[in-house]
């Protein structure tokens, strides 16, 4: 086959691809050109920063391609109807990149819990203000609760409940044997009203869940966590919060534009925030790149 790579991939799964005899091309396109490129192809594999949407799909009509791969675990910058109505199959890796995101979903609420993002800037800048953040509170003991509970969710679900946290999941479809004394199913209002904690980790739904109305059923003082995609997330609503002071603190690794320009968010002074980088371990991409070997080779 002849390979298209969009978005980089793990070197040794690209080597593997090599030596299984693929030709392999490492190539970022412009929405503009894609299209056109994707002719020349009979699969392409993408991350997050490459969109295939149904005009790029038009352009790449009846030619070789036939598979397109998702390296993580959505697949909503791809027009997946569109394309396997033309018989292009799409695939993603939805195991590979759990844990790592999980963690850092953990890790966000750590930061927001504690400051540690602001106060370790201001010691850079050679301040020492102890008193100013003295006043953090423990993940131990808190409610967390988490919008969307397939694989990702669990997994943060499980960490929390390992550091003392109760945890409440609101999922379209619940799986019951999840729940156990320290987690359970709920609605999503009652999981809005009830959680000290709030993480996303669910795909797009079209239209934020995170917005002014949903906000105000939120306890005073909710830190919100966003490491699932920007569009959950509506940005002017959370900014009104964070001033307000109705949701004390938030973690953000997804942005409704990225790279994101909305400095007034990124630069607040309760946000801990991070550049998409949930997938971005070296263990995940290398569990990642073989999925994929894995796919193509099946496939």
């Amino acid at each position: 086959m002849r390979i298209l790579i969009t978005d980089g991939m793990d070197k040794s799964a690209i080597a593997e691809l090599k030596n299984k005899g693929h030709e392999v091309v490492e190539q970022f396109y412009s929405p503009e050109e894609l299209g056109e490129a994707l002719r020349g192809f009979d699969a392409v594999v993408i991350r997050s920063a490459t969109k295939i949407r149904k005009a790029q799909l038009e352009e790449a009509k009846g030619s070789r391609l036939k598979l397109i791969i998702r390296g993580g675990v959505g697949v909503d910058n791809i027009d997946v109807a569109d394309a396997e109505a033309m018989g292009i199959a799409v695939r993603n890796t939805p195991n590979a990149s759990s844990n790592a995101v999980a963690e850092l979903a953990i890790g966000l609420m750590f930061s927001c819990a504690r400051y540690i993002s602001i106060a370790g800037h201001t010691m850079r800048q050679g301040k020492w203000e102890k008193k100013a953040y003295s006043k953090g509170f423990e993940l131990c003991g808190k409610t967390l609760g988490v919008i969307g509970y397939g694989r990702i969710g669990k997994r943060i679900g499980d960490i929390a409940q390992a550091i003392g946290m109760k945890v409440i999941a609101y999922q379209r479809h619940p799986k019951p044997e999840y729940e156990c004394d320290t987690m359970r199913f709920a609605p999503l209002d009652e999981l809005l009203a009830s959680a000290d904690i709030i993480a996303l980790s669910t795909p797009s739904l079209g239209a934020p869940i995170i917005n002014a109305e949903n906000i105000e059923k939120m306890k005073d003082g909710v830190v919100i966590i966003n490491t699932s995609r920007g569009a959950n997330v509506d940005e002017d609503a959370l900014l009104t919060a964070l001033n307000s002071g109705k949701v004390r603190a938030a973690g953000l690794d997804v942005w409704a534009e990225e790279p994101t320009k909305n400095e007034a968010l990124y630069t607040h002074l309760a946000v801990s925030c991070t550049p998409h980088t949930g997938a971005s371990t070296t263990e995940a991409q290398k569990r990642i790149g073989s999925e994929i070997v894995s796919i193509i080779e099946n496939f």
